[in-house]
C-alpha cells in the first residue's frame, strides 16, 4: 500500500525538533520534517510559500503547520494538491488574532522592537510559545534555533500582516483550550484538546499521536 505522506512545518522561529514527539504508525505514514528558510530580499509571504512549497515532493500531501507554521501552510496549500490541510495552535484568518497583535499591526509598534533583542531565548520564547514556556526555558532552548534577525524581521511581519479573512473551509484546525498566544475565545470552528496550551505540540503530543491518524485517514477533502 502507498503510504500518505505528510509534511510538518514548524512555528516562528522553532525548528522541526518541536516534532519529536510525534509518533504516526510507519506502516501508514511517512513523515517529512520542515524548516525554516531566510526569507529573501523583500519576499513576501505568497512568494515563501511558493519557494516552500517545492520541497513537497510527493503527490497528494498531508500539510500540518503550527502557530506561524499553520499560516505558512495554508499559503503553500495554494500552489499543491494537498490531501488534507491540518493547522495546530495556529489562526485560520486575521479576524481570529488577539486584539494585542491587531494594535500591533495598527499601530506598527512591532517596528519598535529590535529584534536583535530574540538572541535571547527568553524573549524569543515569549513571543512563539507564550507565557508557560518561561517555566522551562532550558529544555525548549534548543527548539528555538531559528534566531537570525532577517529572518525575524520578516517572520514577525508576516504574521502580523497576514491578510486573509476568509478561511479556507478545507483547513482542519486543532487547539488547546488554554492557547495564550490565540485564546481561544478568537477561534471558530476547531477541534479542542482540553488543557493545551501554545506548545502542545509537545505538551500533548499522546493526544495527538492517537487523534492524528484518525483526522488524516477520515474522508478525504
Amino acid at each position: 500500500m502507498e503510504k500518505i505522506h505528510v509534511y510538518f512545518m514548524p512555528g516562528l522561529a522553532a525548528s522541526s525538533l518541536i516534532f519529536e514527539r510525534i509518533e504516526l504508525p510507519e506502516a501508514i505514514f511517512e513523515t517529512h520534517l520542515l524548516d525554516w528558510e531566510l526569507p529573501l530580499t523583500n519576499e513576501t509571504l505568497k512568494a515563501y510559500a511558493e519557494r516552500i512549497a517545492k520541497l513537497v515532493t510527493h503527490p497528494d500531501p498531508v500539510l500540518i503547520g503550527v502557530s506561524f507554521g499553520g499560516v505558512l501552510v495554508q499559503e503553500m496549500a495554494q500552489f499543491l494538491k494537498v490531501r488534507k490541510l491540518i493547522i495546530i495552535s495556529s489562526v485560520k484568518t486575521n479576524e481570529e488574532v488577539p486584539v494585542k497583535m491587531k494594535f500591533a499591526k495598527t499601530t506598527k509598534a512591532y517596528k519598535l522592537v529590535p529584534t536583535s533583542w530574540f538572541q535571547n531565548v527568553e524573549l524569543i520564547a515569549k513571543f512563539s510559545f507564550g507565557e508557560a514556556i518561561q517555566r522551562r526555558l532550558k529544555l525548549y532552548e534548543k527548539y528555538l534555533s531559528m534566531r537570525e534577525k532577517v529572518y525575524l524581521d520578516w517572520a514577525i511581519e508576516q504574521m502580523l500582516l497576514w491578510d486573509r479573512t476568509l478561511p479556507d473551509e478545507n483547513v482542519i484546525h486543532i487547539h488547546g483550550t488554554m492557547d495564550e498566544v490565540f485564546p481561544v475565545k478568537n477561534i471558530k470552528k476547531y477541534i479542542p484538546v482540553e488543557g493545551g496550551t501554545h506548545i502542545m505540540i509537545l505538551s500533548k503530543s499522546k493526544w495527538l499521536n492517537e487523534n492524528l491518524p484518525k483526522i488524516i485517514l477520515e474522508n478525504k477533502q
